[in-house]
Order: C-alpha cells, then structure tokens, then sequence
C-alpha cells in the first residue's frame, strides 16, 4: 500500500481513524482505502450516516459564531480531524482576524495536515494530543502560545467524546478543561446518540466494535448532558444537532426526531 505524499511517514494505514472516516463522509480526500471501506460499511448500514456529518459540521460552524458573537476570541479544539472546509480558523477570523485557534488531535495524519494549511497563520496551530490525558493536552497548549489561559477559551469538543468509554471519565476530563479556563469561557460538545434511533444506533455501535473497531459510544440524552459537568448549560441545552440555534434551512441536514447527534453548549460562570 503506498503512502500519499500528504500523510506523514509511520502513520498505520491499516486500521481505520476515525478523524479520516469523518473526512470520507464529508466527501474529503484525506482518508486512506481502509478508511473508506469503514465509511462506507457504515452507510450500508446507515444510509443517512453522511447527512449527520454534514450536521455536525453544521453545529460546528454555528456554535464558533454563536462564541464570537458572545466576545470569545480564541478556541481550542480537541478532536478536530482532518482539516476541511469550513474549519473553526476560517470561521472565526473571517469575522474577526484576531481570533486565535489551536487544533488538538490524537491522529498524526489530522495534525500534519492541519499544520500543512496553517502555514503562514500566526494565529492558528495544531497539536498532536490526546484528551485522555488533559494534563499534558494542556502542558502542550500553553508552550503554543496560541492560547491565552487567562482570557476566555472556546473548549470545542465536537464528536470525539463518543470516542471515549465510560472507563476513561471523559466527565471528568471535561471537569478538568472546566478547570483549566477562566469564567467566561465556554464549552460545546455535540455526541452521538441512542435517543432517536436505537436500532440504527445498535447497528453502528456493533460495526464499530466488530468491523472498524473504533468502538463508539452512543450515549443517551441524560448521559450526554451529565458530560458537562461544571458547566452551565446555555438555552436551548442539549438537542438533535439541527436544533441547536438553527440560521437558516440549509443546517438542516437531519429531519427533527432523526438525528443521531445531540449538541449543547455551556458556560464557566
């Protein structure tokens, strides 16, 4: 199996990651053939499973302006794949060009591409880090120098908590960001979920453990609200990704009651 000239050398291009599945079902070019396999094995099994990217994606987008609305001007994002369009850089600098962003990723390959489009921006960078271990995830993010931790932080965890199993205490490893951030600053998690279709979430809950051995985690509602922890919920609290204040009919990639994400936000008070 050859190596693309992108993807930085060491990297096990025979197992799937879940930053590069994403990507495949965004319809991105960084993914490798076993990636896509594992994409499209979940869309056998969940043909919709594309639309729910897209509405993540969506979520994503909105919940960066809802935070530079809300005067927050730098963002850490743990988790954040493989850079596409629509990143958390370009939205928030192209309100405000001050806006400062780091990209944190346990994939290599998510990472060196990152740093690959950052180049030139003094602004942005990226991190190869893992959330099971907030500690040196944190250590690392301050010898960026990209973020400020005395000023307000925009904590993005966007669709990697279901990554993480119980036995890891991913409550408490958000309770530790909670920690790590001043008052004002915020957090926004979006999760998937067994709320809606149970069936359907069964169906992917045993291909991840049995086919592309990810092993995802589709939590309830109560289970995903519980994430946040310290954190103040922000209105409307914890909703299907399209729910989650919607702008226009294009973020509704998902039909109400269809959605197998839930979204929320909180703040530190």
């Amino acid at each position: 199996m050859d190596r693309p000239a992108w993807a930085p050398e060491g990297v096990d291009m025979s197992r799937p990651s879940p930053a590069r599945m994403y990507d495949a079902l965004l319809g991105g070019s960084h993914n490798f053939e076993v990636d896509r396999q594992a994409a499209e094995a979940g869309k056998a099994l969940v043909p919709d499973l594309p639309r729910l990217a897209l509405s993540n994606r969506a979520f994503l987008r909105r919940a960066v302006r809802f935070l530079v609305d809300s005067g927050v001007r730098q963002f850490l994002d743990i988790g954040s794949g493989i850079p596409t369009a629509g990143n958390v850089h370009e939205v928030a600098q192209a309100i405000d060009p001050e806006c400062r962003v780091l990209y944190a990723d346990i994939d290599p390959v998510a990472v060196a591409h990152a740093r690959a489009i950052l180049r030139g921006n003094d602004r942005a960078a990226a991190i190869e880090a893992d959330l099971r271990e907030p500690a040196n995830l944190l250590e690392q993010a301050r010898e960026t120098g990209i973020i400020d931790f005395e000023q307000p932080v925009g904590v993005l965890l966007i669709a990697v908590l279901h990554l993480m199993a119980d036995e890891f205490d991913p409550v408490g490893k958000v309770d530790a960001l909670y920690d790590a951030v001043p008052v004002g600053s915020h957090v926004a998690i979006s999760h998937l979920t067994s709320a809606t279709r149970p069936d359907d979430a069964a169906k992917l809950v045993e291909n991840s453990a049995n086919v592309s051995r990810i092993g995802l985690q589709f939590r309830s509602r109560p289970a995903i609200t519980a994430l946040f922890g310290k954190w103040e919920l922000i209105e409307p609290g914890v909703v299907e990704l399209p729910l989650w204040h919607p702008e226009s009919d294009r973020d509704q990639h998902e039909a109400p009651g269809r959605s197998l994400g839930l979204a929320g936000m909180g703040r530190k008070v």
